[in-house]
């Protein structure tokens, strides 16, 4: 990743509120309240998989609903990857997601740190992982992770978001490791709402027991 893509993200969450009257740009001027179009514009670029990554990092963040607005475009990015389109116009009511002060620094800083690590670390290996001829499996995968993403579970974000960074980062730098860490934050994913599953079915189950005993 471009060091001054980290640099711009960095600053961008450093800025202090401004006056109402300061300026017109929210990004610039100071007014820390930031939405996935002028994510987006920091980015310079919008393409599949660095959308991805902007969706997967909000879809973690505390916030009642967004997870369940934000599966919505990750599946049509799934459908795009599926048919082999490497970018996707943002649809206006994605780009219209806007965060708080707190919750929009925090959201520039995790993003910064996440390249930066990534700059580090990947590298092009494994790229059998990352070969055409896989996009429709990853497609699904993606479609599959955006669906956990909208089951409404307890901390039930993180583990498919995280795979979705993986699989995003692993794709652009042709690194198959991240590949197939993707897979195994995924497959914990699935572990996770699975055991969840079972334990409210097994609360209930009791919770009958009692009433009808």
């Amino acid at each position: 990743m471009k060091r001054s893509l980290v640099q711009t993200l960095r600053q961008a969450g450093q800025i202090p509120r401004s006056p109402p009257d300061a300026g017109t740009d929210p990004i610039m001027t100071g007014g820390l309240r930031i939405s996935l179009a002028e994510l987006i514009q920091l980015h310079g670029k919008s393409s599949g998989p660095v959308l991805m990554i902007l969706l997967a990092v909000l879809a973690t963040l505390p916030i009642a609903g967004t997870g369940t607005v934000l599966s919505l475009g990750i599946f049509l990015l799934a459908l795009s990857w599926l048919r082999g389109m490497d970018n996707m116009p943002l649809p206006k009511r994605l780009g219209q997601v806007t965060l708080n002060p707190v919750w929009t620094r925090r959201c520039l800083h995790s993003l910064a740190w996440i390249y930066e690590k990534a700059d580090l670390l990947l590298r092009p290996r494994w790229i059998a992982m990352s070969n055409r001829r896989l996009r429709r499996a990853w497609g699904a995968w993606i479609a599959l992770m955006a669906a956990l993403i909208f089951i409404p579970l307890p901390f039930g974000n993180v583990l498919p978001a995280m795979s979705l960074v993986m699989l995003s980062l692993g794709w652009m730098t042709r690194d198959g490791l991240a590949l197939m860490l993707a897979g195994v934050a995924g497959v914990g994913a699935i572990i996770y709402v699975i055991s969840f599953s079972h334990l409210v079915v097994e609360v209930v189950q009791r919770g009958l027991v009692h009433l009808f005993v």
